[in-house]
């Protein structure tokens, strides 16, 4: 069990960065860390603030994956002698990781698109990159087209190799 400060700690961090737009937590790091005599660059900031908003959501993820295992069959192990390690390894962690597969693959696939803000502080991404196309040849279909179809071939990698994964974990877990 955690120490009740890292669990208040931890509830105080999720409840702020879930409730808060990305686009805030990024300004504030970019623009209001330089008042505490903190100066980021452009990409430092955007790298920080993706980690810091991606972090409290894959925290909760993993919590609820590990809530959604049934505390009995970790009790039924531990009466029939099996060590904490192997209750862990074998029983506990296989169904969590089964159940917060797909919730990861949407939260990459989110965190991604996300990453599109962040050309607010000028990092040159895909769709900034795209804007600046836009902008010297002005010809809007195509260069918004293949930014749409970028951002589809990356997030339905994710999204597969996320599928695949759990199919195989659920298979392994049935059988």
């Amino acid at each position: 069990m955690a120490a009740p400060g890292f669990v208040a700690i931890y509830r105080v961090y999720v409840w702020l960065i879930r409730g808060t737009p990305f686009l805030a937590q990024l300004a504030i790091i970019y623009f209001g860390l330089p008042v505490i005599g903190l100066r980021l660059e452009a990409v430092e900031a955007s790298i920080l603030s993706l980690a810091l908003y991606s972090a409290a959501y894959f925290a909760e993820l993993f919590r609820s994956a590990w809530a959604s295992v049934p505390n009995g069959q970790v009790e039924a192990a531990r009466v029939h002698g099996i060590s904490r390690s192997r209750v862990f390894w074998h029983i506990q962690a296989p169904q969590a990781l089964a159940f917060a597969l797909p919730l990861l693959g949407n939260q990459v696939i989110l965190t991604i698109k996300e990453s599109a803000v962040t050309s607010i502080i000028t990092v040159p991404e895909l769709t900034m990159t795209a804007g600046r196309i836009v902008s010297t040849t002005f010809s809007y279909v195509l260069p918004y087209a293949l930014l749409v179809l970028s951002y589809w071939l990356l997030t339905s990698s994710v999204a597969a190799v996320a599928s695949a994964l759990g199919r195989r974990m659920t298979r392994h877990l049935r059988g």
